[in-house]
């Protein structure tokens, strides 16, 4: 399967409960760390739901 990267460049501060725990799933905990994920439909829709914090890129 393809890979995913995420790089938090936005703050959680002000979010809702449910971004917050969405960031937590996909694994990202702190500003400006990157993490890999698997490309599946469910990893494509949590990340809709914090697109705007996110920077995504494909590998």
């Amino acid at each position: 399967m393809a890979k995913i990267k995420l790089t938090q460049i936005r703050s959680k501060n002000g979010c809702d409960p449910r971004q917050k725990a969405n960031l937590r799933c996909l694994g990202v905990r702190k500003m400006h760390q990157t993490v890999e994920v698997e490309d599946t439909p469910v990893i494509r829709g949590m990340i809709a739901k914090v697109a705007h914090l996110l920077k995504v890129e494909e590998i």
